[in-house]
């Protein structure tokens, strides 16, 4: 076979695995198109607590870490600034209109060391659980001016009843 030959070989693959990629993704959104997120600004009067940035990892079905859910706003890897106040947690992704998870929507929060592509030091991850619509979703956070640790406890300090899932095999 010639360089040339061997060259439309390679093009054909990769364009054919990009057909696949793209293919997939379009499954996935229309699959997950009840899913919405929790697009919102914070309620008047809400009182912030505490701050941290970092990177936004994922959001996954409850229990499934290594399912990506394709939400709109959701459904890549960003930076985020995370604002814990008294009554829910505000998201702003970079790119993204803010989202604004109410405690009511807020079924607890953990620690996690595996998420999609994205492997840590064990509680690396502050996972949070929470509604989206009838079924509950875990979206994953990697703080980086603070610890997941603390950011896990920031949020679980705001809940009712600070209700806190178990880390265990990053269930």
């Amino acid at each position: 076979m010639t360089r040339e030959g061997a060259l439309l070989v390679m093009i054909a693959v990769a364009l054919a695995l990009l057909a696949i990629g793209v293919i997939a993704w379009r499954r996935r959104t229309r699959r997950d198109a009840e899913i919405a997120a929790p697009f919102g600004e914070l309620p008047e009067g809400a009182v912030a607590y505490a701050r941290s940035s970092g990177l936004y990892v994922a959001t996954t079905r409850h229990g499934e870490p290594l399912e990506r859910l394709a939400i709109r706003g959701l459904g890549f890897r960003s930076r985020v600034e995370v604002t814990v106040t008294d009554r829910g947690v505000a998201l702003d992704l970079t790119g993204q209109p803010r989202m604004f998870l109410p405690v009511e929507r807020i079924a607890g929060t953990a620690l996690a060391t595996v998420a999609i592509d994205r492997v840590v030091e064990p509680g690396g991850l502050a996972r949070v659980t929470w509604r989206a619509g009838d079924q509950l979703v875990d979206s994953y956070f990697r703080p980086q001016d603070s610890s997941a640790r603390a950011l896990r406890d920031d949020i679980a300090a705001v809940l009712p009843t600070t209700p806190t899932t178990p880390t265990g095999a990053d269930v």
